[in-house]
């Protein structure tokens, strides 16, 4: 294998051998030295160009391609697959031979491949060429918590018509861009970055508090807090790349417990905490629930209500829910080994709540307030700001939370 830095070519070969050596050749073209890995599950038409063969993946997933073809459990084989696959790609990929990563196929393929590409660095350039892309429910399975790019092929990438090879040589053509282009390094200066939550209810105060950090040589990083983003900014903390987490938008833990859309996880609120670095936590968009469409009926029906585009409507949580999720709160924040401040609006915690809104109610607030002060640790301190959480008085406490975390360590 040569030494030079590649790219990545990932397909099922029994099902797509022409195509992924066309893929292959349209790199060649613009100047890449394509590396070609084939995740076949079976035995199929021998691909002698492959780089990786499917026999040496399925024995780095602990097996064999014999043992997968006479099998019929897809599920188990499509697992031996990817895990062969992902370790086979991690490695060339520390090793500096691979630069980038593109990938072709259908559902199946689509699935197996993204789930490869899931386990490679942020910032290493990754294309999938998908006909499943826009299949409802999926893409966010096939993305996670990743930046891969997902090209929606529309067309079965299947022969090589005018315009499967139009599909093609335009991902190429993306990722060479993409390879080639001026593209900044996605360094972390992991002794001073700051991560910091949002959502566009509490956009301003994330805006006012971020140039405040960077004007004090601080670099933050922004989440959208809506189940995804934040989730990956929680892996990110636990591989020790930022210096401090200023969480204005944790709804996510309160949606896990209820299996709602900004369903952040389990770990929701936990990484910093066993991190031991400090952790400005305060509560935009906590006493809100975002149940999809499908999950809306006459459950609902009575609850206060704010539609905030005709996608999205959000329902004011009981008194009930927000007793119950002050005290998972509570229980993750208790668990932290570093400084730890909550910080509360009591004049409305996003910019949809003032007097005359719909969801309005800092009486019911306040039970959750007063439900996290019992159950927290008496060395968590909670500051209360009689303002909301979009008014400047709110951004100004932030920033000096933060300040004097930073003077303190």
């Amino acid at each position: 294998m040569s030494d030079d830095k590649g790219v990545l070519v990932l397909a099922t070969l029994d099902t797509k051998g022409p195509e992924a050596l066309y893929l292959c050749d349209a790199l060649r073209g613009l100047g890449e030295e394509p590396l070609l890995m084939d995740l076949s599950m079976r035995y199929g038409d021998r691909i002698p160009r492959s780089r990786v063969s499917a026999e040496e993946v399925a024995r780095a997933g602990g097996s064999s391609l014999q043992v997968l073809s006479e099998s019929k459990e897809m599920s188990t084989n499509m697992d031996i697959m990817i895990s062969g696959a992902t370790g086979i790609a991690r490695t060339l990929v520390k090793e500096g031979k691979v630069r980038g990563a593109i990938g072709i196929g259908g559902y199946t393929g689509t699935f197996m491949i993204t789930a490869v590409m899931q386990a490679l660095p942020f910032g290493l350039p990754k294309i999938m060429v998908s006909s499943a892309a826009a299949l409802p429910g999926l893409s966010n399975q096939f993305l996670k918590t990743s930046d891969i790019m997902l090209f929606h092929s529309v067309i079965e990438v299947s022969g090589l018509s005018n315009p499967v090879r139009n599909v093609l040589e335009r991902a190429v053509h993306a990722l060479s861009g993409v390879l080639h282009g001026l593209v900044p390094e996605p360094i972390i200066d992991k002794h001073k970055t700051v991560a910091l939550t949002m959502l566009n209810i509490c956009e301003k105060c994330a805006k006012t508090v971020r140039l405040a950090l960077e004007k004090e040589g601080y670099p933050v990083i922004g989440f959208h807090a809506a189940g995804i983003s934040d989730r990956a900014m929680e892996e990110m903390i636990a591989e020790g790349l930022f210096r401090m987490v200023i969480d204005l938008a944790p709804g996510g833990v309160g949606e896990h417990l209820y299996g709602f859309m900004r369903d952040a996880g389990p770990h929701r609120l936990e990484a910093a905490g066993k991190a031991g670095i400090p952790q400005i936590v305060s509560t935009c968009g906590v006493n809100h629930i975002t149940p999809s469409k499908s999950m809306v009926g006459s459950k609902y029906s009575e609850r206060r209500t704010y539609h905030l585009d005709r996608f999205r409507t959000w329902f004011r949580m009981t008194p009930d829910e927000l007793q119950e999720v002050s005290q998972v709160f509570a229980g993750k924040l208790n668990l932290a080994s570093g400084p730890v401040k909550v910080l509360i609006p009591l004049r409305g915690w996003s910019s949809i709540e003032s007097p005359g809104s719909p969801t309005y109610d800092p009486e019911e607030d306040a039970i959750f307030v007063r439900g996290l002060k019992r159950a927290l640790k008496k060395q968590i301190e909670v500051i209360e700001v009689d303002a909301n959480m979009e008014d400047p008085e709110f951004s100004a406490t932030v920033i000096s939370a933060a300040f004097d975390v930073l003077r303190e360590e």
